[in-house]
């Protein structure tokens, strides 16, 4: 009988009450047994449909809360599961939880936050629903927290049962309720009357009275075609016998016939200006019923003016349409559209978004500045326009790229290159570039990514600039001062996938499935192939070709970029290969037709645009697309950190796991120069930490895992990269020996930027070292010959280039032993050492070369102007300082007990060590150990643990030490 009775109160709290969350009591206070009932299609709908267990991850907002959002009491960790927070399922998408009295239930919480004590109140019930292992969710529209507000003893209170509307804006016209002018809306009301007795509830439509009741709910039908406005304002008043009153408000708005009409000729989808006050906004969204833009120009109210006309050649071809007049020139104006009623997304095709959740976190320095959000208004991303937009003036209009087969690439990630993370200080590193050689530079994703803090492959709107890394201009200065430079800038562009926060994906969402709906126009409710992130494109979908051509276009003929890198691009195919990793690289002539169709469109607009692939099939496949003019990523970093390191056998038993003949692209099968080769890019680890962690060695003091050792095996290694012919790519920081791992704060986590390094005399020598070796590629005709033969397998490694201009020999000794061996020169001349100027004339008798460990020789039948490697043997100082700017101040006091403070001075960046020792040279405490910029640092020496005596303190930073004596009496 019980059973029956809590199924029947379910079931009516469900039919009466459709809110996401209802409660027994319907009016419950702080002091009441509750029980609370989930329906999982309202909201975000994020678990509708869902089998598995569902758990609430539930807190309490109190008086103590700083703000209306600021969880207290949490009952256990997000994704922590206990039996207490279980939800009891009672039907498909309907759930309850058991909360009984809320001040027992959340001071008996999991976290040990102890008991809610009798001075705090409990003012709200927080929740958001999630699956056992947190991967799903169900939260209120948007994504919001859904909190649930107690009643207070002796109060009174008017609720809303029917209609459904949201409390998160300032104005109920921002969030009205929509009609058609047939439709009938049964407007509930009733009356919480805690400690008192209900008096009257009045209803108001448009500030004349409809209704009036002294019982404790109100019922009233609003029948749409009884009132002539298109937009009425609700207004419920209740009364209790004491005076105290109580009112709702909200809006309800009658739609108008949706006008049909064609989209005047010349606009395109997005955002279209027509003169420096008006716009046309364009939207592609079948089977909707209806369209509102809200934004700045009608202060995020719902206004019929704004109504959106229908361009329909079809179901599946509608375009929503409206011009915008009397706007102010040069002015930004956010908005959204508001789809149906219930959804609002930005514009796809925006250059520029506001996002609620990560604008606060880019500082004024970076993007300045920077419309605020529309908080109180709208939720979401909103999309933003501007007439009369500041334009760039171009210095550079007639850059020409460097040939494919000469590329030399810098691939960086603004935000681990420059501390900034802004383009203005990106700017300024191109000097140092150029000196390096690179003639072209790889930007990871700029364009708008999900959060701040990424490597930008989590791509939402791929027409927008993300703001984290600055401006337009200051993007468009970047690429302008790059080409003054001889340096041509390629974009990673992602456009195998898309994450849920873009309108692509929200426009047409299956939410029971947590996936794209089946009938989404631009992706797949399923990827077709493995490694996918985010949701699929369908680059089969006429939408997709548009979208995709949309965004190459507008990147090169607006940034004036020179090409770009395809992340991911063997994802580009309808064929499905499910997990099958083997079964995804095989021949797919689909995809081939698909890059194809992409790369004829990029080179309409750009016949000279740089195409890079990240591909990795088959090379029967990589061959046709590099003779359609593709280039593809050539991975060849395992080899090479197996020849850095000295292992010729690697861990599989394989003997030549540290060949190096891929490098050459003829060796890999490949019929000309069109293979982008790297040892290190974003996704590999960094030769260097390999090296110092895991280098080899020999029994006479040869050790990899030593610095100096380990940047030479760098040396060793360029010398048989940048020589071969063929395209080439390194990594940030590569040049001077970037030695953390790419799994240091998580792989894709920032790590530290390191331009301290170029003061360190070793990796400047292999700076300089990397740019003589690309000097020589890019400045000699050799180096693109196709007359090369090759030795790379052996302890003994040999590049030899035939050349009408000169010939080339390279020699190295990657073993950790001695090695004496014939040159195997392959003419009798002179040949001289490329980095000495030294001569050696090759004769018929076999010649005798000793290599040291590490050691190697470039070669040349012509003598070459030997490149500069001089570095200082000391600090490197900045401009008017010197070496005695370094300063380790005595400690104050001393005599001292038991706390001391020490200074000291750097005159430039480095990492410091500060360390302590006893008498006896033993390490008593470690003060500092990291990298620190140049100024004055103080810190203090607490010894209340340690015995009287005389103590030393030691600095270093770079090659200065300075050792000071302390004293400590008790």
């Amino acid at each position: 009988m019980k059973k029956i009775l809590l199924l029947f109160v379910i079931l009516l709290a469900q039919t009466a009450f459709p809110q996401i969350i209802t409660t027994s009591p319907q009016f419950p206070t702080e002091n009441d047994s509750v029980v609370v009932y989930y329906d999982a299609t309202k909201g975000d709908a994020g678990l509708k449909g869902f089998t598995g267990d569902v758990y609430a991850h539930t807190g309490v907002i109190t008086n103590l809360s700083k703000s209306s959002s600021d969880w207290k009491y949490v009952m256990a960790p997000w994704a922590v599961n206990y039996p207490d927070i279980k939800m009891t399922r009672d039907s498909t998408d309907h759930y309850h939880l058991v909360i009984g009295y809320p001040r027992k239930y959340y001071s008996g919480n999991h976290q040990n936050l102890g008991a809610i004590p009798d001075s705090v109140h409990i003012l709200k019930l927080a929740f958001v629903f999630r699956n056992s292992d947190g991967t799903r969710s169900g939260r209120d529209v948007g994504g919001a927290d859904i909190f649930y507000s107690l009643y207070e003893s002796n109060s009174y209170k008017l609720k809303l049962i029917s209609p459904e509307i949201s409390n998160l804006y300032v104005d109920p016209l921002n969030a009205p309720v929509f009609l058609k002018l047939s439709d009938t809306l049964s407007i509930i009301a009733k009356a919480a009357a805690i400690g008192t007795q209900n008096a009257s509830i009045s209803l108001y439509v448009n500030g004349s009275l409809k209704d009036q009741t002294t019982a404790d709910s109100l019922n009233f039908k609003f029948i749409s075609s009884d009132y002539a406005s298109k937009i009425n304002r609700i207004l419920l008043v209740g009364k209790d016998s004491t005076g105290k009153t109580d009112s709702i408000k909200f809006a309800a708005v009658i739609n108008p016939p949706v006008q049909s009409a064609s989209l005047p000729q010349g606009n395109q989808l997005g955002i279209n200006y027509n003169s420096s006050s008006s716009v046309t906004l364009a939207l592609y969204a079948p089977h909707k019923s209806f369209v509102y833009v809200i934004g700045d120009f009608n202060n995020w109210k719902v206004d019929t003016a704004y109504y959106m006309k229908r361009d329909s050649s079809g179901a599946d071809s509608v375009v929503w349409w409206i011009t915008i007049n009397n706007l102010s020139p040069g002015e930004e104006y956010a908005f959204q559209y508001l789809v149906d009623g219930n959804l609002r997304i930005a514009d796809p095709f925006t250059h520029k978004v506001l996002d609620p959740d990560n604008d606060k976190y880019i500082p004024p320095s970076v993007y300045p500045d920077l419309k605020p959000y529309p908080f109180g208004k709208t939720s979401e991303i909103v999309s933003v326009l501007q007439t009369e937009q500041p334009q760039y003036d171009w210095q550079v209009k007639n850059f020409k790229e460097p040939h494919t087969k000469d590329l030399v690439i810098y691939e960086l990630l603004v935000r681990d290159f420059v501390s900034t993370h802004d383009y203005s200080t990106l700017t300024d590193t191109i000097g140092y570039l150029k000196r390096l050689g690179i003639n072209a530079v790889e930007l990871m994703p700029v364009m708008e990514f999900e959060g701040n803090d990424s490597w930008g492959y989590n791509p939402d709107f791929h027409l927008a600039l993300d703001k984290y890394y600055g401006t337009k201009n200051d993007l468009k200065h970047f690429i302008d001062v790059c080409h003054e430079n001889g340096i041509a800038v390629i974009l990673d562009v992602v456009l195998n996938h898309i994450m849920g926060s873009s309108p692509l994906a929200r426009l047409y969402w299956d939410a029971a499935n947590n996936r794209p709906d089946a009938d989404n126009p631009w992706l797949n409710p399923i990827p077709r192939h493995p490694y996918n992130v985010g949701n699929d494109f369908n680059h089969e979908s006429p939408q997709t070709k548009y979208y995709v051509d949309r965004v190459t276009s507008y990147w090169l003929k607006e940034f004036h970029i020179d090409g770009y890198r395809f992340d991911l691009s063997k994802g580009f195919t309808q064929t499905y290969t499910g997990s099958n990793v083997t079964a995804w690289g095989q021949y797919d002539q689909s995809r081939i037709n698909i890059l194809e169709r992409i790369g004829k469109k990029i080179w309409s607009v750009d016949s000279t645009a740089i195409l890079i692939l990240e591909h990795f099939a088959v090379l029967q496949e990589e061959k046709v697309l590099s003779d359609f003019g593709f280039l593809s990523w050539g991975n060849l970093n395992y080899n090479y950190s197996q020849a850095a390191m000295g292992y010729r056998v690697g861990p599989s038993g394989d003997d030549y796991s540290w060949d190096l003949s891929g490098i050459y692209y003829k060796n890999a099968g490949w019929p000309r120069p069109s293979r982008v080769t790297y040892m290190e890019s974003h996704d590999e680890e960094r030769l260097m930490f390999k090296n110092l962690q895991y280098g080899n060695s020999n029994t006479s003091g040869y050790n990899i895992k030593n610095l100096s050792t380990a940047l030479n095996r760098i040396k060793l290694c360029e010398a048989f990269f940048y020589t071969i012919p063929g395209p080439k790519m390194l990594w940030q920081f590569g040049e001077l020996g970037y030695d953390y791992s790419i799994d240091y704060n998580s792989r894709t986590g920032d790590k530290p930027i390191r331009w301290d390094y170029y003061n360190v005399p070793a990796r400047l020598s292999l700076y300089k070292t990397t740019s003589a070796l690309i000097h020589l590629k890019e400045n000699y005709p050799a180096f693109e010959s196709d007359s090369v033969r090759t030795d790379l397998k052996n302890y003994v490694k040999r590049i030899y280039i035939i050349d009408s201009t000169m010939d080339v020999a390279v020699i190295g000794n990657f073993d950790v032993n001695n090695r004496t061996v014939d040159p195997e020169f392959p003419v009798y001349k002179t040949w001289y050492d490329y980095f000495t100027g030294d001569s050696i004339t090759a004769t018929a008798s076999r010649d005798s070369l000793k290599l040291n460990p590490g050691d190697f020789h470039i070669y040349t039948t012509v003598r070459l102007p030997v490149p500069d490697l001089e570095v200082p043997t000391g600090i490197e100082k900045n401009e008017n300082q010197s070496v005695k700017d370094y300063m380790l101040e005595q400690n104050y006091p001393n005599p001292f007990n038991p706390v001391t403070t020490i200074k000291y001075q750097l005159p430039v960046s480095g990492v410091v060590t500060l360390r302590v020792y006893d008498i006896l040279g033993s390490e008593v405490k470690e003060l500092v150990n990291g990298f620190q910029s140049a100024g004055i640092h103080s810190v203090k020496f607490d010894a209340s643990r340690i015995a009287s005596g005389v103590y030393f303190y030691r600095i270093r930073i770079n090659n200065f030490i300075s050792v000071k004596k302390m004293i400590l009496v008790k």
